[in-house]
């Protein structure tokens, strides 16, 4: 099958072996994938992952489980052994087995077929588009920040970032906020959610005051998170949704200083996202600056480091 792989660099291959189902795992004919930044990160050697790239998918389910034979399905990325003590504390996103879909230990979805555990897989109502439901993983990821923190009304809250997944925190945040502050560098991002009611200002022309009570990080970047701590006020909180492979020579006397909560935010509740998808609470359809087949991964790699493009999408089926 075609797939992007990657040991070392991004290599494209038609012969890679078609995924075979292992007891509890559902065959998937993927049909769209997005790219994020983690993916980006991995390139540069983030888990020091290789095999088959990405984890943002929607498909078909052909193979395995008869429960879910040809429902259109999303998947959650962690694939769990339900038997440790995380798994049986209700922490199984913490699995101290577990694989990670594209990202450690498993191959992920940018090929023509991904096989998962049954238990990972959510159906996709006819509400949603296929464009559409690639983004329920990092929208989950978005509403997972306001499960750790919950700001109230007259909390000053500033997400730092404009790229995807930032875009996606301040419109989950819009509705459960008046006013949210986004801090970027793109005014054509800044723009996108400036369109959705929010709050925005160029990073140059961010004076950081100490002064929010909750900053969200989603540079994807250490700056960002230096930023961070001079933009939270004392005994404020940082939620951390960037990852990147190398942090390397931070201060963090600051966060001691100032007595900071730090809160690391990793994935979120699949239902949440769908159903906000599906009621049009949230909409990403404006956020996709171009869709690649999959033969052209490399290029839209490249299209997705790109810092004027929001979402990159691949069309595994063209």
């Amino acid at each position: 099958m075609l797939a992007m792989c990657f040991d070392g660099e991004v290599v494209m291959r038609t012969d890679y072996p078609k995924p075979r189902c292992a007891h509890g795992e559902v065959l998937v004919e993927v049909s769209k994938a997005g790219i994020c930044s983690t993916d980006l990160e991995v390139v540069k050697g983030y888990m020091g992952f290789s095999g088959v790239m990405g984890h943002e998918f929607v498909g078909k389910a052909v193979g395995g489980s008869r429960l879910w034979g040809g429902k259109r399905v999303v998947a959650e990325i962690n694939c769990i052994c339900g038997k440790c003590d995380m798994c049986k504390s209700g922490l199984a996103n913490h699995c101290r087995n577990r694989t990670v879909l594209g990202i450690d230990g498993r191959d992920g979805c940018f090929a023509e077929y991904v096989a998962v555990p049954a238990r990972n897989c959510h159906e996709v109502p006819e509400a949603v588009s296929d464009s559409e439901a690639v983004f329920i993983e990092p929208l989950a990821a978005a509403f997972q920040l306001t499960r750790q923190v919950k700001p109230a009304q007259s909390d000053r809250v500033v997400v730092l970032g404009d790229g995807r997944l930032a875009q996606l925190v301040v419109r989950v945040l819009r509705l459960r906020l008046r006013r949210t502050l986004m801090v970027g560098r793109h005014p054509a991002k800044l723009e996108a959610a400036e369109k959705q009611g929010v709050q925005t200002v160029l990073e140059g022309d961010f004076v950081p005051a100490k002064a929010a009570d909750v900053v969200v990080d989603a540079t994807g970047s250490a700056s960002g998170f230096e930023l961070a701590m001079r933009t939270v006020r004392p005994r404020g909180t940082i939620v951390l949704k960037s990852t990147f492979a190398a942090a390397g020579g931070l201060n963090l006397a600051p966060l001691v200083i100032d007595e900071i909560t730090v809160v690391g935010s990793r994935c979120g509740p699949f239902p949440e996202a769908i159903a906000a998808l599906a009621r049009r609470e949230v909409d990403v359809a404006a956020l996709i600056s171009a869709e690649f087949p999959l033969a052209d991964g490399p290029a839209a790699l490249a299209a997705a480091g790109n810092g004027n493009n929001i979402k990159v999408l691949l069309d595994v089926r063209r």
